[in-house]
């Protein structure tokens, strides 16, 4: 097998799964709990907080544990608005967000908020100032990607903060999901108030994901409850899930520290391979994450690409795999610019640290004798 969907979900570390293991079985107790094996077990969720916190070079105090990156998003969204809607209703976002963000905007705006979308250019950025022309008096959010979902596009985000450090009333949200141990992060030197990730994208398990939250900023919380995670999340909290985040993060540090360059290395490999193809048009833009490339293969139908690479065991995507089952076209590469009848027939490939030259050599093989035939048989 040659599993080259690794934006979708990665396959979780085995230490991770015995990290997780050893504690759900020996540290179960409720951290809330004022007997021992509740004491255990809060010893372990704080070191793993101050773990993440190291790690990105934080405040525990700014960590707290969700189930993934679509909570941590709605918590971000739905948290500011709401606590700071005396003061705006203006939000701006792009026209490329994944659902978990779309679908909250649509929301919003329900609730009487008035949501501003950015476009891109043909590369898949947003501009800083155009950012800058739509901030108005009322304007107390923006939520921008760090990295897009489908073509791995680093968004200006450190220019963006930089630009809202103007504006000190108007918070900075970034989707981090696809960006953690993928691309250059400072959280504190980007000026960012509120960053999601999600630990099944980092070899983590799914269920599980970090939302910072920089100190002294105040969110009105989704869940109503026990006051779990400093009122912001109520619920009792997933002690070995947050364990197996800290160390899954940990790992894919280290990974990003030393097999960088080696990723970079396939991504050229894979670009290479695919510009050389008949009808076949790559989308992602050379300075991206080096982990996603997405491309056309013009006229082959998606679903059948996919399962016919399936039958030879090498598995990519189509879409977000939040999408790719309702076989609509990328609003990304509609909102680039890029023609529907090649947006239609556009593909993702996702790489990991663990991915080797000679399973990308043999993937691209394949891929090409498949595109081949499968025209072929559409031709006769």
């Amino acid at each position: 097998m040659i599993y080259l969907d690794n934006s979708a979900t990665t396959k979780p570390f085995p230490e991770v799964i015995e990290s997780y293991a050893a504690v759900a079985a020996n540290y179960f107790g409720n951290p809330s709990s004022l007997h021992r094996i509740g004491m255990e077990a809060e010893k372990l969720l704080i070191q793993a907080r101050a773990q993440i916190a190291s790690l990105l070079d934080v405040k525990a105090s700014e960590i707290y544990f969700t189930s993934g990156g679509t909570e941590g998003n709605n918590m971000a969204l739905k948290g500011i608005s709401r606590h700071f809607r005396s003061r705006g209703k203006h939000i701006i976002t792009t026209s490329i967000e994944h659902d978990s963000i779309k679908k909250v905007m649509e929301q919003l705006e329900q609730d009487g908020f008035t949501v501003s979308y950015l476009p891109v250019n043909e590369d898949g950025f947003v501009s800083v100032d155009d950012i800058k022309k739509l901030i108005q008096n009322d304007t107390i959010l923006v939520s921008i990607m760090h990295v897009n979902n489908e073509t791995g596009a680093i968004q200006p985000i450190e220019a963006i903060g930089k630009l809202l450090t103007q504006y000190p009333k108007i918070y900075f949200h970034v989707d981090g999901v696809q960006a953690i141990g993928k691309t250059p992060l400072s959280l504190r030197e980007y000026h960012i108030d509120l960053y999601t990730m999600s630990a099944h994208k980092f070899h983590g398990l799914k269920g599980n994901g970090i939302l910072y939250a920089k100190e002294g900023i105040r969110i009105s919380p989704l869940l109503a409850g026990g006051g779990q995670e400093r009122d912001i999340r109520s619920g009792t909290e997933n002690v070995a899930g947050a364990v197996a985040t800290a160390k899954a993060l940990r790992m894919q540090m280290e990974n990003y520290k030393n097999h960088f360059e080696k990723m970079l290395e396939l991504n050229k490999f894979i670009r290479s391979q695919l510009e050389s193809m008949d009808g076949v048009v790559v989308h992602t833009p050379v300075n991206s994450v080096p982990h996603i490339i997405n491309f056309s293969a013009v006229g082959v139908k998606p679903e059948v690409l996919i399962h016919a690479l399936e039958e030879k065991g090498i598995f990519l995507s189509t879409t977000s795999a939040c999408s790719s089952r309702t076989n609509t076209v990328s609003k990304t590469l509609l909102a680039m610019g890029v023609p529907e009848n090649i947006a239609e027939s556009s593909f993702r490939i996702s790489l990991a640290y663990e991915n080797e030259l000679k399973e990308i050599q043999e993937a691209m093989a394949v891929l090409k004798e498949t595109i081949k035939w499968l025209r072929g048989v559409m031709n006769r």
